[in-house]
């Protein structure tokens, strides 16, 4: 009786040690760089009458811990948005245009500081209430609600896959969910994550193209 009773106690530790939040802390402190192809699916709040309205898009996506991250957005159109580590970028090919924005002022409380910026979950848990949410189609998920009311953004789910050993153990990001104030939500699944590739500092800068037109705010 004794045994059984340890025995369960030792599988309940260990499940929860493999929620969210645990894969979270390990994501933020082992991966220090990634790579991965991905899928975003915008789904907008249907008006009276009409169904919702769906958006579908495709690219790459890369990082550096921290503060540095990279989308290649190819489909349906071409948009590229660069974290430096100083200005984020954001880069729209049909309107020949450049945004230029302060890496500070505008990254703490998104979603690229749960799975890119941040240096530790202790910088996350300034910014954000974490917390686990239930485990859902094989992935350990966590819910981050923005402290500050002021942003458009309501809430964030992260859902991260974990493989090998507890000791050892590899954890990968596979899906992040978003939601924000008006009711849009957007779902990101990404395939093929690479865990601490080689990746070239050059992924990291941009330069304005010729011709483009450059807005800094």
């Amino acid at each position: 009786m004794k045994r059984f009773l340890l025995t369960a106690f030792l599988m309940m530790t260990c499940a929860a040690g493999a929620g969210g939040l645990s894969s979270l802390e390990t994501f933020v402190r082992t991966v220090k760089t990634g790579q991965a192809t991905f899928t975003q699916v915008v789904t907008s709040p249907a008006r009276e009458g009409q169904a919702p309205r769906v958006k579908t898009s495709s690219g790459q996506f890369e990082f550096a811990r921290p503060n540095r991250f990279r989308f290649d957005y190819a489909k349906p159109f071409v948009q590229t948005i660069v974290a430096d580590g100083h200005t984020l970028w954001l880069h729209d090919v049909d309107l020949n245009q450049v945004t230029a924005r302060k890496q500070a002022a505008v990254l703490d409380s998104t979603p690229a500081a749960l799975i890119a910026s941040a240096a530790d979950v202790q910088a996350l848990q300034a910014d954000f209430v974490l917390a686990d949410a239930p485990d859902k189609d094989g992935l350990q998920w966590v819910l981050a609600t923005p402290k500050s009311k002021d942003g458009q953004l309501q809430s964030v789910r992260v859902g991260f896959r974990a493989a090998g050993e507890v000791a050892r153990q590899t954890v990968m990001l596979e899906v992040l969910e978003i939601l924000d104030n008006f009711g849009q939500r957007s779902v990101l699944t990404f395939k093929g994550f690479k865990v601490n590739p080689s990746l070239p500092a050059s992924s990291f800068q941009f330069s304005t193209p010729k011709g483009a037109d450059l807005i800094r705010q």
